[in-house]
């Protein structure tokens, strides 16, 4: 992500996109916190929306650490939501669904903004695409790049939170499934695992990470029969996914 960005050289095109990332990371962040708080509001615990994180304002939510994490690599975490899971109507049933809720609302994200960008092109007469792939520097070329970047980090953002590593949402859907004994071991250790996230954020695992997001990215198109979009004109070929 910004890693690439920044090999690439400091320009004006590059600095948009950096512009455009920071605005896609804050939203994807904010609607991933904000699901988790509300399902755990409807599901009888109060906590997020006492403590004011039932917020759209992405300066509650975001996290130092995970914010870097998704700047440089696409994946990475918000601030977590408080909840007290005594609250809950049913205790395990309710905590699946909270920690569900995040990652299912970035994939809803992801592709909503898929939908977004197929209309629009739909609806761009060819000459207005040509110009917008070659001249990099229209409106509906940033458009581009901003549906880019939404689909690709929400779908990126629900896999990584999905990863059975406390304090990941996959951690709380593994401790429920789990015995009771098993479970107590499994989230004492949590601290421990600070060290696995320590290797995911200096990218040791990204390659798998990237290989899960593209998995679920292709699963998506093909549930919603999204096939390639093609735009051939002479010799070259535009494709977008």
């Amino acid at each position: 992500m910004l890693i690439d960005l920044i090999r690439e050289g400091i320009t004006p095109q590059s600095i948009i996109n950096i512009i455009i990332l920071i605005i896609v990371i804050m939203m994807s962040l904010t609607v991933h916190e904000v699901s988790h708080g509300y399902i755990a509001y409807r599901c009888g615990d109060p906590t997020a929306r006492n403590l004011g994180r039932l917020t759209l304002n992405p300066l509650a939510h975001l996290d130092p650490i995970g914010t870097i994490m998704l700047l440089l690599f696409g994946f990475g975490y918000a601030k977590p939501v408080p909840i007290n899971p005594r609250n809950f109507n049913h205790y395990k049933r309710d905590l699946v669904f909270v920690s569900l809720a995040g990652p299912v609302s970035n994939l809803c994200l992801a592709i909503l903004w898929e939908l977004l960008f197929r209309i629009s092109w739909l609806f761009m007469p060819e000459s207005a695409i040509i110009q917008s792939f070659t001249s990099y520097n229209t409106a509906f070329y940033w458009w581009f790049i901003f549906c880019n970047y939404f689909v690709m980090l929400n779908v990126g953002l629900a896999v990584f939170n999905l990863l059975p590593i406390p304090p990941l949402d996959g951690s709380r859907i593994i401790s429920v499934i789990l015995p009771q004994k098993a479970a107590y071991y499994y989230l004492k250790y949590e601290r421990y695992m600070i060290v696995v996230l320590v290797l995911l954020w200096q990218g040791a695992f990204s390659g798998v990470l990237t290989f899960l997001r593209e998995k679920v990215m292709s699963g998506i198109f093909w549930t919603f029969d999204l096939t390639p979009l093609k735009l051939v004109k002479g010799d070259s070929v535009w494709i977008r996914w």
